[in-house]
């Protein structure tokens, strides 16, 4: 393995898992990357991130913005639009409820989340909680089977309220998730931790979808490499996009074990965890109240704030637009759900590599502005044209997908949306861990839950907002480079110096 270039990062990531935190594993006994409680931490989220990859990005939510644009025709709320115009129209309406119900899921995540975090120093075992924030996300991804055109099934507002629950559920247990990462492994290895535990969430994400493809979606459409779908499904109900939901649930059942196995629980056995909540809740409050003491991670975590807005809003919505500016259909969505996964795996590694040799700061400044070259270039691109109109698109191929000039353009731009996005994720978690106080690792965590989810909403409501105004999907998506801007300009007056140490 690759020695660390910025050695400074040693000893301040050393400081942050090292200190006086309870730990079930002692810092000259964690293991290294491919160890047990190093595995275990990383299969957890193999288990969990197909759920956001198969629901919240690539395959759920383009169907239900689908059909909820096709039930707003349906109901002649554009009657007074010429029939060029419904199409741009339907689709921005699909688009915005889906960043309404997203917004709102913030809303909810930033109001208890930070708490979760301080709790987590002071509290018990986290294993047991984790089973309760995993059961609840299983269940609500499971009953999204019954999301049918026409509200046949679920009403919108229950498969919007599923949807929330959920999403909370997920940050809860990524938040308790971070703050088991110190004893995951030896102190200079935790960021490949971080950033293979990012792979192999991709890597399962991609699995699934291959799965729904050849078993469902196309022996349904094409009766290859079956005659037919497994179980009796069916794709004129939908099969292969209700399917999304359930099999991430059962992927979640079936996986997770070895981190139940495997990960150290550094929790306190038998502790009140009210009596931790009234502490942690009081410890938070004083945390912010002594921000100046820790300005720099502070300032860090304000720039987070920033750019985890513009982050959330591309991810979740990023399919949302794609299927409604290009009309992909599922085949080709699930193309790029998997071509976008696969990347992803690389760039959890390349976040790791990068955080190695430039340092976890130059990492970041480099993805986030990777990532506002790579959101001009996806809007640049429409069915006539790319590059905003310097170069007409022509069919290249005579294909029932991606036949189009557009259509590759999209993939070969979005690879790199993947391939950075997923290495920032990885980047944010080491900053933090380099950075952070030794003694309040967890409750810094809750901080950086805050950072991630306190405005959260506000890219969502951005797009909702720019999306409804316009009735326009590439001026609500143009409106996410604000943040990503905004997050560069205070990343920049972080001070990160190497041997930096907080106590």
């Amino acid at each position: 393995m690759t020695e660390l270039k910025e050695e400074g990062v040693r000893p301040a990531m050393a400081a942050a898992v090292d200190g006086d935190l309870p730990s079930s594993v002692a810092p000259e006994d964690r293991g290294g990357v491919w160890d047990k409680p190093a595995l275990g931490w990383v299969i957890f989220e193999f288990a969990r991130n197909p759920y956001y990859l198969l629901v919240i990005i690539y395959i759920f939510a383009p169907y239900l913005a689908g059909i909820v644009a096709a039930d707003a025709v349906a109901r002649g709320e554009f009657a007074g639009l010429d029939a060029s115009q419904i199409g741009e129209a339907a689709s921005a309406y699909g688009q915005a409820f889906v960043a309404g119900v997203t917004k709102w899921a913030g809303f909810a995540a930033a109001i208890t989340a930070p708490i979760l975090g301080a709790t987590l120093d002071r509290g018990g075992r986290r294993k047991p909680i984790m089973m309760v924030f995993l059961g609840l996300l299983a269940v609500m991804s499971f009953s999204l089977w019954w999301t049918m055109p026409g509200e046949a099934g679920l009403p919108y507002w229950a498969v919007g309220l599923a949807l929330i629950v959920a999403a909370v559920s997920y940050t809860y247990s990524e938040v308790t998730h971070n703050a088991m990462l110190k004893d995951a492994a030896r102190p200079e290895l935790l960021p490949n931790v971080s950033g293979n535990g990012l792979a192999l969430g991709n890597l399962g994400g991609t699995i699934a979808m291959l799965l729904i493809v050849f078993l469902i979606a196309m022996p349904g459409e094409f009766g290859w490499p079956l005659s037919a779908p497994i179980f009796g499904f069916d794709v004129s109900e939908q099969h292969q996009f209700r399917i999304a939901g359930p099999l991430a649930a059962i992927w979640l059942v079936v996986f997770v074990g070895p981190f139940f196995l495997w990960s150290p629980d550094a929790g306190i056995k038998g502790a009140s965890w009210s009596k931790a909540a009234k502490e942690g809740l009081a410890g938070l409050f004083q945390t912010l109240k002594r921000a100046s003491h820790y300005k720099e991670t502070m300032k860090f975590l304000i720039a987070r704030m920033i750019y985890a807005d513009g982050m959330a809003a591309l991810l979740a919505l990023g399919a949302v637009y794609v299927a409604g500016a290009l009309n992909w259909n599922f085949q080709e969505l699930v193309g790029y759900a998997i071509w976008l996964s696969i990347f992803g795996t690389f760039g959890g590694f390349l976040g790791g590599m990068m955080d190695r040799t430039l340092g976890v700061k130059n990492s970041l400044l480099i993805e986030l502005i990777a990532l506002v070259i790579v959101l001009v270039g996806l809007i640049s691109i429409t069915e006539e044209s790319i590059f905003f109109g310097l170069v007409e698109s022509r069919q290249l191929v005579d294909w029932p997908v991606y036949s189009h000039l557009h259509d590759w353009a999209y993939l070969g731009v979005a690879g790199f949306l993947a391939v950075f996005a997923t290495a920032c994720i990885s980047s944010s978690r080491s900053m933090l861990v380099a950075m952070a106080p030794k003694k309040m690792i967890g409750e810094f965590f809750g901080l950086y839950a805050i950072a991630g989810t306190i405005t959260v909403w506000l890219g969502p409501l951005l797009v909702e907002t720019f999306t409804r105004m316009f009735n326009s999907q590439r001026i609500g998506m143009a409106t996410i480079s604000v943040l990503f801007l905004f997050g560069i300009v205070v990343m920049l007056t972080v001070k990160y110096q190497k041997g930096q140490q907080n106590d």
